[in-house]
């Protein structure tokens, strides 16, 4: 019997796409990579016609021309500021994340489905994010010296609350979940939760080819919360049992090894040095951009001008922030391999992914860009396994 060579299966699981394909997955994907720096510029300039235009000085003077509040001038001033960002940035959203994916047959979505949906994810997002903002600037009011060192531990509980919440409260306003219905597929992802010690009765299928033709799946949840999803898309692309045990035995890896908590601890810390560098920098870059009427960094009046540094660092930590994804993305694909052990069915599902993510990036595209290991590495990677663990011939 001729030796397995890792090699060139790898290359026999990525010729499965034409040529064609495959330019077409590079464009997406590199395309993308410059939105990351047009939409910090949007975001940026975004913020800045709001800070010159000194609505939000006006409305905090107006909110304490009485009596100082500075508890409902940080609600009101970040709400009105939260919503009328949201709306100067919808032009750029619509292109972004509709038409763009509907030109690369991504999403078959119509825009006035897209829009609701984005709306009511915009009015969620709008009332946390100004619930999280008022508290920093609580903090910044009691501590100015030392508010970046709470900030970050909130910005981590923060996270949590919001995994813990999420499948409960904001997943189900935007899709239909499921159980898996009765058959082999259930049989078998039921097997894998219990010999895994995932709870058997959260494993889920959900209508997501409502927003996405994207073949995925995912892991939501902390806690009692957390529960696997299968998109109906893995179906509709004809995802065998060998798929389904390769794909949801890489996001059973995400919650046996609780990479929820691990991030949310990496992007607490990065938010501890991100608001250490804000505390550090306002006053400069207001001066920059000309932030009159702003009282200094505890003015909500002022919060646009933390929105610009933020998205600028945001930007630059880009590959600080993929790599820390990535990483948790690789443990996932080695514990579907060493439990599941199914490296032809994690491949084949990998494949349908191209789509969406370019297969062989160069090394530094991939730590730069990648929030998940290029699909040629991880076929690779799955077929390394499979040389060195052969499973047994069957006799007839």
């Amino acid at each position: 019997m001729a030796q397995f060579d890792p090699a060139a299966a790898t290359q026999a699981y990525l010729a499965v796409l034409p040529p064609e394909a495959h330019a077409k997955a590079t464009a997406y994907t590199q395309g993308g990579h410059w939105l990351l720096l047009w939409s910090a510029v949007v975001a940026v300039v975004i913020a800045w016609l709001v800070l010159r235009s000194g609505v939000l000085v006006k409305l905090r003077a107006w909110i304490e021309a009485k009596k100082s509040r500075p508890w409902l001038a940080a609600l009101v001033v970040l709400l009105v500021d939260g919503a009328v960002e949201g709306v100067l940035g919808l032009p750029w959203s619509v292109y972004e994340d509709w038409w763009r994916e509907k030109g690369y047959g991504l999403t078959s979505q119509p825009l006035a489905g897209w829009m609701g949906e984005h709306l009511m994810m915009m009015a969620i997002s709008l009332v946390l994010s100004v619930v999280l903002a008022a508290c920093l600037y609580a903090l910044i009011r009691r501590a100015p010296k030392t508010w970046w060192l709470w900030g970050g531990g909130l910005v981590a509980f923060a996270f949590m609350v919001l995994m813990v919440l999420s499948p409960v409260f904001i997943e189900p306003l935007f899709n239909t979940y499921t159980p898996a219905p009765p058959g082999p597929v259930r049989d078998t992802v039921v097997a894998m939760a219990k010999a895994n010690g995932v709870p058997s009765d959260k494993i889920y299928v959900y209508n997501g080819s409502k927003q996405s033709n994207r073949y995925t799946a995912n892991v939501s949840g902390l806690f009692g919360t957390a529960r696997v999803a299968m998109s109906d898309t893995m179906f509709k692309q004809g995802a065998d049992i060998a798929e389904v045990k390769g794909v949801v035995g890489h996001e059973m890896g995400h919650y046996v090894h609780m990479h929820s908590i691990w991030l949310a601890s990496g992007f607490g810390l990065l938010a501890l040095i991100s608001f250490f560098l804000v505390d550090r920098l306002f006053a400069p870059v207001a001066a920059l951009v000309g932030a009159k009427g702003v009282q200094g960094l505890s003015d909500p009046a002022g919060f646009p001008v933390i929105s610009i540094i933020i998205a600028v660092l945001a930007l630059v930590g880009t590959p600080i922030t993929s790599s820390m994804v990535r990483l948790a993305e690789t443990d996932a694909d080695k514990f579907s391999l060493e439990r599941v052990n199914e490296p032809d069915g994690l491949a084949k599902a990998l494949v349908k992914t191209i789509e969406y993510r370019a297969a062989t990036p160069s090394k530094l595209e991939e730590i730069l860009f990648y929030d998940h290991p290029a699909v040629g590495n991880r076929v690779r990677m799955a077929m390394d396994w499979k040389a060195a663990h052969p499973k047994p011939e069957m006799v007839p």
